[in-house]
């Protein structure tokens, strides 16, 4: 049976961008269903959290990269809600070769990076189509001011987020008019991802770069769900298109 309230699917959604895009889309008015790959705890309080926003929650594991597991989970979806109307493709993975050190990329860990962040949103917009179509939904693909411009980024992540922006713009053209697709570029973001990649110079650096953006801080991951938020329920006319989230940063620089 159809739900009475509209229903996203977030991949990713255990911590950061996808926790908080679950706990928005909730206080929005939609039901969520709640992918995680390994961070099984970490999905179950993102539920939680959604909860006490008003929504029913579905939390299914699932590797994006692994096309038999995401086809089993967008069949959950379909069985426990029988819509589906929005997608956040948020799923992502990285690595911590720095991008100078060409030798010590794997293929292994190329192919990973590639397979989670391209393939894995491909095959998950894929198996979410006919069920989008239906109710002439939306997808928002998390990329990232790294797939726009060059950085100090490990270089596997970069040009997969190079691919993202690039498969945002043919999804959108492949898919309309009955589904819009759209992405964030998200810039530097507090959390626990940027604190990975910058070890004890995390909050040197991320001082610097507050000071030398004009709005004077870095991004949250509320800022990004925001605009999700805003993309999927609002701009109906807008597809297609990257918007960066970076307090002008980039446009200041």
């Amino acid at each position: 049976m159809d739900s009475k309230r509209p229903v996203a699917l977030i991949t990713g959604a255990a911590t950061g961008i996808g926790r908080a895009a679950a706990v928005a889309l909730a206080a929005a008015g939609y039901d969520v269903a709640i992918n995680y790959s390994r961070s099984e705890n970490e999905a179950h309080e993102t539920a939680r959290l959604a909860q006490e926003k008003g929504a029913k929650t579905l939390v299914v594991k699932a590797d994006v990269a692994d096309d038999a597991s995401v086809r089993a989970m967008l069949a959950a979806v379909e069985k426990e809600f029988g819509q589906l109307d929005a997608l956040i493709n948020n799923a992502g993975t990285t690595t911590n070769v720095r991008p100078k050190d060409f030798e010590g990329i794997t293929a292994e860990e190329w192919d990973r990076v590639f397979a989670v962040n391209v393939r894995g949103t491909f095959q998950v917009t894929r198996a979410a189509t006919p069920m989008l179509k239906a109710s002439k939904g939306s997808i928002v693909n998390t990329a990232s001011i790294a797939g726009l411009r060059p950085g100090p980024q490990p270089l596997p992540y970069a040009a997969s987020k190079a691919a993202v922006v690039s498969l945002t713009k043919l999804l959108a053209l492949n898919l309309g008019p009955e589904v819009r697709v759209n992405a964030v570029a998200p810039g530097w973001m507090e959390g626990d991802w940027m604190v990975r990649m910058l070890g004890d110079r995390y909050d040197d650096l991320m001082g610097k770069r507050a000071k030398a953006t004009p709005l004077k801080r870095v991004c949250t991951a509320e800022d990004v769900a925001e605009v999700m938020v805003n993309l999927i329920v609002s701009n109906r006319f807008v597809t297609g298109e990257v918007i960066v989230i970076d307090g002008g940063f980039t446009a200041s620089t």
